[in-house]
């Protein structure tokens, strides 16, 4: 088995490489067989990888079905920390966020049922709604884990406001936020755009989002640690997308950001294999869990020889001037950066 480092969330040992399944799910990033995806889950378990961060939006209940169908081809439950996600809905019109009480209990025993299992170890938030109170959705949150149906209660995409709400109400175990070397404004500040004049609970005006979860015992998650794969050192200048790809739609692998971007990554790759014979896509994984106040990157895949390269991530360090360096190649290079924006679900009301 690889070595893994690890941290604890909500009490639980987990490896600090959890397996995001976003991509298994088939829809945005192409068509995946269950055998494969299956094997996917099946080989982060070998890899020394425990957490499996899920949701239902993934597939629309297609990666939550993988992955229930890999516990049951391993076997024991105890092995897995499972992580999913409540709050969106979607149809023909898109995604929009939905913390309503009816899809909140829907979305659980959804969930429950397609993973196979009688309890979700942490429990996320997948978008704040600004239709419902966040108190309101802590409070039924709460009333889950109560009950046993999950063991732990986490949110993404809040701010530090949105955090304190919701941990005024219930315990809070988690955030996940975006975040690799690219897009760092969401977790280095408080707000959705990186400002950090926000948080008006005691102790929390102007933290980061980092920040404030490194001093009150929250974990961090990111997703999109290698930025929809273009730090994982096999994108090409000059690519063209699929239209289901999610990076055809994604303003960064569109001209002329594009080549910007593929002018730092490869600086970057570069840097990596001169500096520590390491891959770019060691390199960007080992930079964020190098960040302080990251607890988790998560990795995404679609095959299980996807996640080789987590065996060359483990056990060495970025040292400060290796930090600079990096800031200094993407500063000199992206000249009009952006972030993940294009991600944020549609809100109910404007769509009616």
């Amino acid at each position: 088995m690889t070595f893994m480092e690890s941290t604890e969330i909500a009490g639980k040992n987990v490896s600090r490489i959890g397996l995001g399944t976003w991509a298994i799910g088939g829809l945005e990033w192409g068509a995946v067989s269950d055998r494969e995806a299956v094997a996917t889950v099946l080989g982060a378990l070998e890899r020394g990888i425990n957490l499996i961060d899920t949701a239902p939006i993934y597939g629309h209940g297609r990666s939550e079905e993988i992955v229930g169908q890999a516990l049951r081809a391993h076997g024991r439950r105890e092995d897995f920390f499972i992580a999913s996600k409540t709050g969106l809905t979607w149809s023909s019109s898109g995604v929009f966020t939905d913390s309503t009480e009816a899809r909140l209990r829907k979305e659980l025993e959804d969930s429950l049922r397609r993973l196979g299992t009688d309890f979700i170890d942490l429990y996320q938030v997948h978008w704040p709604d600004p239709l419902v109170p966040i108190a309101e959705t802590a409070a039924l949150l709460e009333g889950f884990r109560c009950q046993g149906k999950v063991r732990a209660l986490g949110v993404s995409n809040f701010s530090v406001a949105q955090m304190e709400a919701f941990r005024a109400v219930a315990p809070l175990a988690s955030n996940q936020p975006p975040y690799n070397l690219f897009e760092r404004s969401f977790a280095e500040g408080c707000c959705a755009h990186g400002e950090s004049a926000c948080g008006d609970g005691p102790g929390s005006k102007g933290k980061s989002i980092l920040e404030f979860c490194r001093g009150n015992q929250i974990a961090v998650l990111t997703y999109s640690s290698l930025c929809r794969s273009l730090l994982g050192g096999r994108v090409q200048r000059g690519m063209i997308f699929d239209a289901k790809d999610i990076r055809s739609v994604d303003p960064k692998f569109q001209e002329p950001r594009f080549s910007q971007y593929m002018t730092a990554v490869e600086g970057l790759a570069t840097l990596a294999r001169e500096r520590f014979g390491k891959s770019l896509l060691e390199l960007a994984a080992r930079w964020v869990l190098d960040r302080p106040g990251v607890s988790v990157a998560l990795w995404g895949a679609k095959r299980p020889e996807q996640l080789d390269a987590v065996a060359g991530v483990m056990g060495w360090a970025l040292d400060a001037e290796a930090m600079a360096e990096i800031d200094r190649i993407v500063a000199a290079a992206v000249t009009d950066p952006i972030g993940p924006e294009y991600l944020t679900p549609a809100t109910r009301s404007l769509t009616a």
